[in-house]
C-alpha cells in the first residue's frame, strides 16, 4: 500500500464514520439528555480511535476494525493493543466529558438560582399590586354576599 492509498483509505474511512456519527446522532434524538450524551460519545470513541497497524512505517487503522480483524481471524497479534488503545482514549474522552457535565450543571446550578431570584422579587412586587386590587374570587365572594343576591337567586 502506498502512501496515497493509505491516505485514500483514511479519508473514505473519516466521511463514511462521519456518516455513521450522523445517523447515531438521528437514532439517539429522542432521548432523555443524560443517557444520549455518554452513548454518543461512545460511538465517538469506538469510531475515530486509531491504533498503530505497523511500527516501522507509522500506519494506523481504526482500533474497532483491528479488535474485530484480530477476533474474526483468530489472530490476536494486535489485538490487546487495539483493545488498549481504545480503553485509553475512551478514559481520557470520558474525564473530559466529565468535566463539562461539572461545569454544566454548575451553570445551570447558577442560571437556577438567579432566575429564582428574580422571580421571587417579581412576585413581591405584583404581591404589592394584587394588595390593592381585589381578586375575582374576592369580588365574586361580596357579590354572593350582597343582598341583591338574595333577590336574584329569588327570581
Amino acid at each position: 500500500m502506498t502512501v496515497n492509498d493509505y491516505e485514500m483509505a483514511w479519508g473514505i474511512y473519516a466521511v463514511s464514520a462521519l456518516g455513521c456519527m450522523l445517523a447515531w446522532f438521528y437514532f439517539t434524538g429522542w432521548m432523555w439528555r443524560y443517557a444520549r450524551e455518554p452513548l454518543r460519545v461512545l460511538v465517538a470513541i469506538i469510531l475515530f480511535t486509531p491504533t498503530i497497524v505497523d511500527p516501522a512505517r507509522d500506519f494506523y487503522a481504526p482500533a474497532i476494525a483491528i479488535t474485530a480483524m484480530d477476533i474474526l481471524f483468530k489472530d490476536g497479534s494486535d489485538l490487546w493493543r487495539s483493545v488498549a488503545d481504545l480503553v485509553m482514549y475512551g478514559a481520557f474522552v470520558f474525564a473530559v466529558y466529565a468535566v463539562f457535565v461539572a461545569v454544566r450543571v454548575l451553570l445551570q446550578r447558577k442560571k437556577n438560582q438567579t432566575q429564582a431570584a428574580q422571580r421571587s422579587t417579581s412576585a413581591d412586587k405584583n404581591h404589592d399590586y394584587e394588595l390593592s386590587e381585589p381578586t375575582l374570587q374576592q369580588v365574586l365572594a361580596a357579590d354572593a354576599d350582597s343582598p341583591e343576591s338574595g333577590l336574584r337567586a329569588q327570581r
